[in-house]
């Protein structure tokens, strides 16, 4: 395991490896268990309130004769802000992550219009892996987007000119109006 001490867009935390080291007639296995203090950088790029418990472990395997796959699993419990309260909420991570490397897969030109894949898990294969970014990226994307605490509500607060309604999100919908049109049919027309 190789921490990252250098500054500006150095990740907190590499485990770079070369596919051309590995063994082609089986499967490498890995395991990265960051120290708590890994684990705090991590959490402080990532934009979290904390991070521990971080693992990530699997194995890379041949595919084919140039391709290469990996099946690992990552667990963490994580700490992030309430989106309402801002108070601190843990979470368990527990995901299955697989990721390709093929070979010949082209990179675009800088030019190029691109179109998303369907297949976000394969990559261009290229001389050395890291699998200390392969796993920050999984756990950032495995985060929560909206964590919130217990009991935690969003509050409505509707405000209007006097002598006017209050508009509020139902009403904003393609048919509020509606609803209107319904009490109306529904008491006859007898609205006073």
């Amino acid at each position: 395991m190789t921490d990252a001490t250098s500054s500006g867009d150095a990740l907190p935390f590499t485990h770079p490896i070369r596919p051309a080291d590995l063994a082609t007639g089986r499967a490498t296995p890995f395991e990265l268990v960051p120290s708590q203090t890994v684990c705090d950088s991590i959490a402080r790029d990532l934009g979290i309130l904390g991070l521990r418990k971080l693992r990530f472990s699997g194995e890379m395997s041949p595919l084919g004769k140039h391709d290469w796959q990996m099946t690992a699993n990552l667990g963490a419990t994580v700490i992030q802000e309430c989106v309402v309260t801002l108070d601190p909420v843990t979470t368990r991570i527990d995901d299955k992550i697989d990721r390709r490397w093929l070979k010949h897969l082209s990179e675009p030109n800088d030019d190029d219009e691109v179109e998303m894949p369907e297949d976000d898990s394969v990559e261009p294969l290229a001389d050395v892996i890291d699998l200390g970014q392969v796993m920050i990226e999984a756990l950032a994307l495995s985060l929560p987007l909206y964590p919130r605490a217990e009991g935690a509500d969003m509050q409505t607060n509707v405000f209007a000119e006097p002598g006017t309604k209050p508009m509020t999100d139902d009403d904003a919908k393609p048919f509020a109006g509606l609803s209107d049109l319904r009490d109306k049919l529904s008491d006859g027309g007898k609205k006073s």
